[in-house]
Parts: C-alpha cells; structure tokens; sequence
C-alpha cells in the first residue's frame, strides 16, 4: 500500500509503506497533485493479470464460443470482436483467464507495446497482453491514463528482438487517483476534447507532409516549366532552335562518316508546319500533335533524344567484369550505386577495374562530359561523368553529345530531372519486379529543344532558384 504523509516530524513527504518497512520514494512523484488525491501503484487500483496459449496441438482448446485476444487485435478503443475462440475446455484446463466487461487490457510485446483496448464483451488473452478489472476505478480514466504512459511503458521494455514490459512493471507505475466523481469528470472533458485534438493532429499530420515534400514539388514544378518554355521569357534575337538542331545534325553526319557511330536504319526528323509537328520517317510523314507532351513556344522545336546524342550500352559479353574481377582501384566501374542525380560519386562503394580487364571492354567506355542513365531497377538515375575515363555497368548506358556543349549538357541534365523525362520512361516500363528499359526505347524519348541562348538562361535560372529551394527542406 501506499500513503501520503504530512507530519511535520518526518525528514520526507511521501513513503511506501510495505508490511512493517516505510521508504522514502520522494525522488519518484512525478508531479504535484491536487490535496484531494493521491499518489498509488497501479496495483493497489485494479486486479491484474496475463493470459496463456492454450497448446495448439490440442485441438480441443480451439474453435469453441470464448474469445482469445491477442495483442494484435487491441485497437486503443472499444473491442466489440475477437475473431480467434477457445473452448470452456481450454479455460478449465490452462492457466487462461476469462476478463469480464470493462476490463483494460494493455500489450506487453513486441511492437504493440503499450497498446490498448477496452473490453466490451467477456474475453481471454494470450500472454503477451495483461489485463485490469478496475476496482471502484472509472475504467476509462485507467484506459487515458495508460495511454498517456505509452511512450514511457515502450522506454521501458526490456529484451532484443522481442522487447517486453513485465506485469510487475505496470502494476508498480504510480498512479494519480482523484476521487470518483473527478475521474467521471476528467473522462468527459477528454472525450469532449479528442475530435478537436484528432483534427489538429490530421491538420499538423498534413502541415507536416506538406513541409516535407513542398520543396521537392516545388523543383518538379519549376523543372517541368522550364521544359515548356515557361521559366524564362524568350527573345527574338536568339533565333530558332531549329537552327541549333541542324548544326547537330551536321555534326552527327560527321561523325557517321568517320565510322565513330553507325547510321540509324530508321532515321528520323521532326518538323513544323503551322505550328503542328510531324514526322519523317522512311519518307513517310505523320502528324505527332498527340504525341507530344505539350507545346512549346514558336522558337522551341520537339526532337527525339537520338537526334542529340548517342545511346551506347555497356559491354554485356564474354568480357563483361565479373565480381571477383572488381577491385578498390583502378579504372572507375560505375554502376547505378555510384549515381547522386549530378555526378559521378567517387567513395567507398565505387568499384574499378584493372587496365587488362579495361582493354578488353568493347563496349561501354566512358569520357568526360558524358551523361550515364540507369536502364534497370532505378530507372532514369543519372550523372554527368567529369572522369577522364571509366566503363558503366550493364544496368547502364552512356548519353554521348554530337555537338559537345557545357551549356547544352546542363540543359539536358536539367531535363532527366524534370517530371517529363519520367513521364516518358512510364511510357515504356515494363511494370516488372525489375523494371527496365531498352536503350533503343531511350532514343524515342522526345526532348523540348530551345535555342541555346535561351538554355543558357535557362539554366542560369534554374542554378539561381534550386539552393533556395534545397535550404527550405534544412
């Protein structure tokens, strides 16, 4: 039992008293409470006890008319339905014990940790949950105050990868214990308080959520402007991106005839006829209006991806690196591990290769400047490689520039961030358990294309607003 003690004659104010020993326990009271209550153990409140398991090879403790809860079932409220049964056999002979209406049950493992319920029809447990039959207690103010002690019931859990509390831990938690006709009155002022507290936690949730995912919206929606020409005004003195898109052309040409890329069987051009867009292929035109993602401003023309750069897969044959082949130095061997959106990442977890096993690549050798894009499992993560050289792994392949610009790779990085560069890898997901994508689908992808003035002022914009936009997410 425990009392409250006054007299002026002793050094402390608050004792235990058990059997003839008094102790001193001052340290403990949490707080002060009001004259008219009193400070108790939870045991002195209420008759608790664990339930049991009756043994399941014992087909004749189960599938008869008595509720057995476990702590799944608990719901911090009111428990109307226990789906599991035991039979009057499995009470008689196990160590189960029937909790009559408006006992407070409490889980003491696991993750359900100090969590409740309130029965609202007779019921067993199994041992992981102790149950109270209140005594001249109002059950729900047991229940709110149990539910307020959650987070100090989880600190106090014992054990390692099934963390308890002990029914002798609950039963010692000192209590605050008004009088009766108080504890009615605190139950109603809560009960009237918690559908305010539940819409200010759903608005705080929700606040919260917005907090946390407004800065990324945010750049989604100013990559996706800047795409669709919107982000910064145009100016007539920059002349048409077709302009642009021919001297690539030229420059692809150039490099087919050096035998440095192989000629497209396919090859296609996108034109612009009264502000439709159509294309070329084989000699034969088709309007592609529906097939674009959106217009674009006069200046702007739509081209595939293919037509600005050269998709190159890594080598994927008899001398592709096996595990054992990959080393801590070397050459960087760089798979989709490696990529941070913007760059190459140079630590720990970048593997090499050695020159040997380098030289005998035929496929997939980087150079400076190229942009890497993941094709399987993280598909569309991507880097620019500012490494002098460098192979990519079979789950990636290489982006390579027919008319090499700082400027107009900025501007492209810029779009394999925006909502529209994932937009189109939905188009051809395979919606696998490992997504991927074939680089001969990559090379379909259509790009806004801008004069490259307005990329450069693009960009500029873009580099000016993303660290504000990253400092609001600190």
């Amino acid at each position: 039992m425990f009392i409250q003690i006054n007299s002026c004659n002793l050094p402390y104010t608050f004792c235990e008293q058990i059997g003839k020993e008094i102790r001193d326990i001052s340290d403990e009271i949490p707080f002060e409470i009001p004259e008219s209550w009193e400070w108790v153990r939870l045991g002195f409140i209420g008759d608790w006890g664990s339930g049991a398991t009756p043994s399941r090879t014992n087909k004749e403790y189960y599938d008869g008319n008595i509720p057995w809860l476990k702590t799944g079932d608990l719901n911090d409220g009111i428990i109307t339905n226990i789906p599991e049964k035991i039979t009057e056999l499995a009470l008689e002979k196990t160590s189960v014990r029937l909790n009559p209406v408006g006992s407070v049950l409490i889980a003491m493992y696991g993750a359900t940790i100090g969590k409740l319920g309130i029965l609202n029809i007779p019921a067993t447990t199994n041992q992981a949950c102790c149950a109270c039959l209140p005594i001249l207690i109002n059950n729900n103010y047991l229940f709110y105050f149990l539910m307020s002690h959650k987070e100090s019931f989880t600190k106090k859990a014992e054990g390692g990868a099934q963390p308890n509390i002990s029914k002798e831990k609950i039963i010692s938690t000192l209590f605050p214990l008004p009088p009766l006709a108080e504890q009615k009155r605190i139950v109603e002022k809560i009960e009237q308080l918690l559908p305010f507290i539940e819409k200010y936690e759903q608005a705080e949730t929700q606040l919260t959520t917005l907090n946390t995912t407004f800065p990324e919206m945010l750049k989604k929606s100013i990559l996706q402007e800047a795409v669709q020409g919107k982000l910064v005004p145009q100016n007539p003195d920059d002349g048409p991106a077709s302009v642009l898109l021919e001297r690539i052309r030229a420059e692809k040409q150039k490099l087919i005839k050096a035998g440095k890329i192989k000629k497209s069987k396919h090859e296609s051009v996108i034109i612009t006829r009264d502000k439709i867009p159509y294309e070329i292929v084989d000699g034969k035109e088709r309007c592609i209006a529906d097939d674009v993602p959106f217009e674009i401003p006069e200046s702007w023309c739509w081209c595939r991806l293919s037509h600005l750069y050269s998709i190159l897969n890594g080598d994927r044959g008899k001398n592709y690196p096996s595990k054992d082949k990959l080393k801590k130095h070397g050459i960087p061997f760089i798979s989709a591990i490696n990529l941070d959106g913007t760059k190459v990442v140079e630590d720990d977890k970048l593997l090499c290769v050695d020159e040997t096993q380098y030289n005998l690549l035929n496929n997939g050798k980087l150079i400076k400047d190229d942009i890497v894009v993941c094709i399987r499992g993280s598909l569309g993560k991507h880097a620019r490689c500012q490494l002098d050289r460098g192979a990519i792994a079979s789950s990636l392949v290489i982006m390579r520039s027919y008319c090499h610009s700082n400027v107009f790779a900025s501007y492209l990085m810029l779009y394999l961030d925006s909502p529209l560069f994932f937009t189109e890898i939905k188009k051809y997901d395979n919606g696998t358990v490992q997504p991927n994508l074939a680089a001969k689908c990559l090379e379909e992808f259509f790009i806004p294309l801008p004069p490259l003035a307005e990329q450069k002022r693009i960009v500029e914009k873009i580099e000016e607003l993303i660290p504000m936009i990253n400092s609001m997410s600190k």
